[in-house]
């Protein structure tokens, strides 16, 4: 048995290919080419990835929200001066919606003809407001907002009058105009 020193020297034939110089035309040549292809699939990996994302972020800016006009009741069933809560349905309703894609507004019949309607959620926070015919106030229970008969901000946080919806008379319905719930 042959130990480590014993070894017969090893020939040419034995030895592993020289590693070439790292100055070599082709294998610089190589390594570009790879780290190009390298650079080339990573932007292509990005822009899969990233072209949705920034279509997801800029669709909202460019979308217009859905209005339709939805009939909330004939003309007769409205007292004028009343103030009464109507509700229809949202303007944009999922499938999977169910009774959620009901929503509400406060209507006034001001005159024969002309009705007012108010959104019935608060600017501050968007809480659901109530109206008290005896005081003639909207109220927002959750943080004290109090608006008056024409909306406009009584007393409280919030910071501008209640939003309205366009309202118009047709073929005997009152008709309300149906909008994203306005609070900004």
């Amino acid at each position: 048995m042959l130990g480590r020193m014993d070894r017969p020297p090893t020939t040419q034939q034995d030895l592993p290919p020289p590693v070439p110089a790292p100055d070599d035309p082709q294998l610089l040549h190589r390594r570009r080419f790879l780290s190009r292809v390298s650079i080339a699939l990573s932007t292509l990996a990005a822009a899969l990835v990233g072209v949705p994302v920034v279509g997801f972020l800029i669709s909202p800016l460019t979308r217009r929200s859905p209005r339709q006009w939805r009939a909330v009741g004939p003309v007769d069933h409205f007292k004028v001066g009343e103030t009464v809560s109507v509700t229809f349905e949202d303007a944009s309703p999922l499938p999977w919606s169910g009774v959620s894609a009901r929503t509400a507004a406060w209507l006034r019949r001001d005159s024969d003809s002309a009705f007012t309607a108010f959104s019935v959620n608060c600017t501050h926070l968007g809480c659901p407001v109530r109206w008290f015919a005896e005081s003639k106030l909207f109220l927002c229970p959750c943080h004290g907002g109090v608006y008056n008969a024409d909306g406009s901000v009584a007393a409280g946080p919030p910071p501008k009058p209640l939003g309205r919806y366009p309202a118009r008379v047709r073929a005997g319905q009152v008709e309300i105009l149906t909008s994203p719930i306005p609070i900004a």
